[in-house]
């Protein structure tokens, strides 16, 4: 069978998600040719790479206008404007669906979805088309050519039932959860990775993630940090700064300030943030789709931060409703929430208790076999 998955490069949860479809595929079904694609950058590479631009530097300097396009999107002139762009640029796409023929197309972004449910509309490709929703809470941009959408695979049950209102047949909707890795489904040995990173097991891990290569609501999370460093209690912090240098200096700063080198781990880039889960009690993060399911894959309760208006805040919002996150809206909150949180195991208990309502560790394994039985 041949397999293409298309992915666009609008945050890094897109390509995750598609990334751990092809590894299971390719682990597990060897009849499979595979390829991994980013439809807007096969396109037009300047297109993609000015609107990639657009997307990160508008997420980091001005979130609120991408909350706006990301409300106006759903419908209107904007919507309208999306979708009449998607079809255009299929045009493109099609030369390269004929060279390579595929049997079934998977996309973890809504361009890719519009675009070969448009083509299919008119009779140029016939094979079956599976969207893979990488949210939380639902965007009607993904729903887009929905009868020509063979498979939605989408985070829980409410959003099953939405697309349902939306007259999208029942049986083409899957709550399987967001793909992620294997390895967040592997027993870890939680005393050598204690033991490599140099900490203890006596006391409350808290990871802290923050924001990465864009360093996103950069003075807001070095505050929210400082509050959390400055908590006087049994705990050690593993603060991840991503590929961003100035993040991981400002770490450095404010720990070398309280003389707290002994109860925190400073980290840039690491690939070991299954096995940094494993030994967590607490999580502080973004809610990008990607990390909220790794995370409720590892049992996390979660401390919310930054959040992107759109998808983002809506994911919050959601975590919360569910007793599963706490949100931080402003950083003088921060010192409250930890306080709360890690002086009352009762509720950080109750929070992880919660994570099973969500959690989807298997989720990949249940999308291949769907598609590929």
């Amino acid at each position: 069978m041949k397999i293409l998955i298309f992915y666009a490069s609008y945050g890094g949860g897109h390509l995750n998600a598609a990334k751990s479809i092809n590894d299971c595929i390719i682990n597990n079904y060897h009849n499979s040719d595979i390829e991994l694609i980013d439809c807007m950058k096969y396109i037009n590479k300047t297109i993609e790479k000015v609107t990639t631009s657009a997307y990160n530097e508008m997420a980091k300097k001005a979130p609120w206008a991408w909350g706006r396009i990301y409300a106006d999107s759903q419908k209107g002139p904007l919507a309208h404007l999306s979708s009449r762009s998607n079809k255009i640029m299929a045009i493109k796409l099609l030369k390269l669906l004929r060279e390579k023929n595929p049997d079934l197309i998977i996309s973890t972004h809504p361009f890719g979805s519009q675009m070969c449910s448009y083509l299919k509309r008119k009779g140029k490709i016939s094979a079956k088309i599976a969207t893979i929703m990488t949210d939380f809470a639902p965007h009607d941009q993904w729903l887009v050519g929905n009868d020509f959408t063979d498979y939605y695979f989408v985070a829980h049950e409410a959003m099953k039932e939405y697309l349902i209102s939306k007259n999208i047949p029942k049986e083409k909707v899957y709550a399987t959860g967001i793909p992620i890795s294997s390895r967040f489904t592997e027993k870890h040995n939680k005393e050598n990775i204690l033991k490599e990173f140099n900490l203890s097991p006596e006391k409350q891990t808290i990871l802290f993630f923050g924001g990465g290569e864009y360093g996103l609501g950069k003075t807001k999370t070095i505050k929210i940090f400082e509050n959390l460093v400055q908590f006087d209690g049994n705990m050690q912090v593993i603060a991840i700064a991503g590929k961003n240098p100035e993040m991981k200096e400002n770490f450095e700063n404010v720990v070398k300030k309280y003389n707290k080198s002994e109860a925190v781990k400073i980290l840039s880039y690491t690939n070991k943030v299954p096995e940094l889960m494993s030994i967590s009690n607490l999580v502080v993060t973004k809610p990008g789709g990607l990390t909220t399911s790794e995370s409720l894959a590892s049992h996390l309760p979660m401390v919310i931060i930054n959040p992107i208006p759109g998808q983002e805040k809506e994911n919050a919002e959601f975590l919360e409703s569910k007793g599963i996150a706490v949100w931080i809206r402003n950083s003088n909150e921060s010192k409250i929430v930890f306080d709360l949180l890690l002086s009352n195991k009762e509720k950080l208990k109750n929070m992880k208790k919660n994570t099973n309502i969500l959690a989807k560790p298997f989720s990949t394994d249940e999308i291949c076999k769907i598609l590929l039985g």
